[in-house]
């Protein structure tokens, strides 16, 4: 390596020279070391005071801006799932929330309640300090409270044969779950919005995946949402639409579903993935989870035979029962979802799917059974092959007053 200036080596004093030229005494090669290791010095200040300084700017070291109070105007923020404290701050600054995401990470970086934020939707208000809006944040109650959906649950409300209780269906359910009180009102989207939404809306605005189009278009009117909406829980923004809400329900379902296998897992069916979907319904509403792979079976051995399905919960869906049996006059009664007068599927899955009873319409249990009957009063199910045996175990049910 050449060292031109003479600061790691001594120039060699034994190599010839030309006449006349000069040597450079000990005093100027000094110098010259001197002036490099200034020069040296000071960039070795400026780059770590410009480290320093870029040190400061992304541990945050220094000043922020903070406001002072409680809060302003209400607002409504989303937390989305996977959101970090530092995403859910920047949020809250975008929104007005707080004056800096600074302000509200610095005041929550000792409360642990801040890491177990968790999605949905909050109401927070304008123009708060970074304590208050930690406050607020982790308090239960300022968390819209999510829809919950269950396997079986249907759109409509029921009511009991005495007529003394009414069971919420799903579009009851999401009026009561859109409430919320903004700005000193309460405003709630009507169960008579919602339904006017479901019946007349068209696909684009309710999120109708493309799989469930042309099933979707046939439908009955009243019916047509029915199963697109799986088990689970549903976080609605305060203050959308009819439209809007059963949207993010439906998109937020269909990403689940596509989650569990539908449509892309049900190639090997042998059915569209609606149908898939409505196979699922029917297991939902037939047996016990612990069943659910044997009555899948059951319900593609029929529908490869050509056989009646004959389940009680077809009939009842239209009948508005939350009943296991069904009378004579109940099954002779005519209709497309009567599935003692109709071979086939149902036009419509007859409530919302668990990912359980999907998983099992996908992949059915492997066997010979092509009858079922509930034989024990916890809802367990026993299975047949042939008639004989159904009818055996079906007299010895009635006789010790399962159903």
């Amino acid at each position: 390596m050449s060292d031109d200036l003479g600061l790691f080596s001594e120039p060699d004093v034994h190599q010839d020279r030309p006449r006349g030229s000069k040597v450079a005494g000990p005093r100027r090669r000094n110098h010259k070391k001197t002036i490099l290791w200034v020069v040296v010095a000071l960039v070795l200040v400026i780059g770590g005071g410009g480290a320093y300084y870029g040190y400061q700017v992304l541990s945050g070291i220094g000043s922020y801006d903070d406001f002072p109070g409680a809060g302003e105007a209400d607002v409504v923020v989303e937390v989305k799932d996977g959101d970090l404290v530092s995403s859910i701050a920047a949020t809250l600054k975008e929104q007005g929330v707080v004056a800096s995401p600074r302000a509200f990470t610095e005041a929550g970086k000792e409360d642990a309640r801040v890491t177990a934020i968790q999605p949905g939707f909050y109401l927070m208000k304008t123009k708060m300090s970074g304590k208050a809006a930690v406050e607020r944040m982790t308090d239960a109650k300022a968390k819209v409270v999510p829809l919950e959906v269950k396997g079986g649950n249907v759109l409509h409300d029921i009511t009991s044969p005495d007529g003394k209780s009414v069971t919420k269906g799903i579009l009851s359910m999401l009026s009561d779950a859109s409430c919320a009180e903004l700005d000193g009102v309460k405003k709630c989207v009507t169960v008579d919005e919602l339904r006017a939404a479901a019946d007349t809306a068209d696909a684009a605005a309710l999120g109708i995946p493309d799989w469930a189009l042309a099933d979707f278009a046939r439908a009955p009117k009243e019916n047509r949402l029915e199963g697109l909406i799986t088990r689970g829980l549903y976080h609605l923004k305060p203050g959308a639409s009819a439209p809007e809400l059963i949207k993010s329900v439906i998109e937020t379902s269909n990403t689940r579903l596509q989650g569990y296998g539908i449509p892309a897992g049900t190639k090997t069916t042998g059915f569209r993935p609606y149908e898939v979907l409505v196979v699922a319904s029917l297991i939902e509403k037939e047996g016990l989870e612990k069943d659910f792979g044997k009555i899948s079976r059951v319900i593609y051995k029929r529908l490869s035979v050509n056989q009646p399905l004959q389940f009680d919960s077809t009939v009842n869906y239209k009948l508005d029962r939350p009943i296991v049996t069904t009378s004579d006059e109940d099954r002779d009664r005519s209709g497309p979802y009567n599935t003692y007068k109709n071979n086939g599927l149902t036009p419509t899955p007859i409530g919302s799917p668990s990912r359980e009873a999907i998983t099992a319409a996908i992949n059915p249990e492997q066997g010979p059974w092509q009858y079922f009957v509930k034989c024990q009063k916890d809802g367990t199910t026993c299975f047949s092959d042939n008639l004989d045996e159904h009818n055996r175990l079906a007299d010895k049910a009635r006789a010790e007053g399962v159903f």
